[in-house]
């Protein structure tokens, strides 16, 4: 009975119609729960519309992206394979992917580790995609190859950099991404009022603080080359992004700094502009380029190019800009950053918890070797 609660207030709150409530129910395993369900909710909380904020899907599908692009990558370096085609069609241009291959891992945590994160990483696309039924988006053209070079070489780490030729520039590859999505699920926080939904965005953002904390720790772990090529992509990041100085490397005054925090020792935030302005590879408003040279689908799909100036009560308030774009929005409105909408925050706490780990053990796509046990 509590889930079941959980998971449609949740749904009520982020599903902009019937049809988009019908759909995240059947997403969420209580389909059918007609007004037993309904009963369960009370008052809805505001509407995307009522607080000039991007609509719940508009931001699953940035999310959705995002998750195209980590997928991809994990899963070509673990099996030299992309994503099977079943599971990136959608709206907007399905694009392709270029470069990768399976990297040559020697050490077996390294590969076990890197394994595991593939498989929440193709999680995460299926389920977003049963979430969004059929308005989620098609994966955008992805590049593994000339985006990382150009990453590398902005970072200083040369001009031939290849993520997937040893297992060391593998991780350093895993880091320009997953303190990104940590930051993507923090920017979310201040803007989610229910407390039994802001619980299970915090479990998602877990998942992949977890992922961001295996990757910094491993690197730490293998001395000072690799301690010091993690410093100059944080630095990478850090100019791209804005005129805030908030990104951190995994070393800092000669001590470690696996978890990157404020004084507060708190995580920050990212909106959406301000990760594209990384995945895109540059700081000015651009609607493409980088890891995606053709840009994301969807609405959210602008980087940002200014510096956001402070609203009430801790909110980000962005420039004035197209009306769900990640450089602001309408005029005044907050940027609700990777706001994971209710078909994540809810089902993927709840239903994703059980239906995936089950689904971890019997894919059949064949795009997964050495599958794990479930968690």
């Amino acid at each position: 009975m509590f889930e079941k609660k959980f998971i449609a207030q949740a749904i009520d709150r982020s599903a902009q119609n019937p049809l988009d409530r019908r759909r995240f129910l059947r997403a969420a395993g209580i389909a059918g729960a007609g007004v037993g369900a309904a009963s369960l909710l009370g008052a809805s909380p505001a509407s995307a519309a009522e607080t000039g904020g991007p609509s719940d899907a508009a931001i699953l599908n940035f999310a959705l992206n995002l998750e195209y692009l980590e997928a991809e990558f994990y899963s070509i370096a673990t099996t030299g394979a992309r994503l099977p085609e079943s599971i990136t069609g959608g709206t907007g241009t399905r694009g392709g992917v270029t470069g990768g291959r399976a990297v040559p891992f020697k050490t077996k945590a390294i590969r076990q580790y890197a394994q595991e994160i593939t498989q929440d990483e193709k999680g995460h696309v299926v389920f977003l995609r049963s979430a969004l039924g059929a308005a989620a988006v098609s994966r955008p053209a992805i590049n593994l190859d000339a985006s990382f070079r150009a990453a590398a070489k902005a970072a200083g780490l040369g001009d031939n950099f290849d993520p997937y030729a040893d297992e060391v520039s593998f991780l350093l590859g895993a880091f320009i991404f997953e303190d990104v999505g940590v930051t993507a699920y923090k920017g979310a926080a201040p803007l989610i009022s229910n407390k039994t939904y802001l619980g299970a965005a915090a479990g998602i953002l877990a998942v992949e603080a977890y992922h961001a904390g295996l990757i910094r720790t491993t690197l730490f772990s293998l001395g000072v080359q690799a301690q010091s090529a993690a410093g100059k992509i944080s630095a990478a990041r850090d100019s791209l992004d804005g005129p805030v100085s908030d990104d951190q490397g995994i070393l800092v005054n000669g001590t470690a700094n696996v978890v990157p925090t404020d004084s507060n020792s708190m995580a920050f935030g990212r909106t959406p502009g301000r990760v594209l302005n990384i995945v895109y590879l540059t700081p000015s408003v651009a609607t493409s380029g980088g890891f995606f040279p053709a840009g994301v689908n969807g609405t959210l799909n602008q980087s940002g190019g200014g510096s956001p100036s402070s609203g009430a009560a801790g909110a980000t308030v962005m420039p004035s800009g197209g009306v769900a774009t990640g450089a602001g929005g309408t005029s005044g409105g907050r940027d609700s950053g990777l706001l994971v909408g209710g078909a994540v925050a809810a089902a993927g706490a709840v239903a994703a918890a059980g239906a995936y780990q089950h689904s971890r053990a019997t894919a059949t796509d064949g795009t997964q070797t050495d599958v794990l046990p479930a968690k």
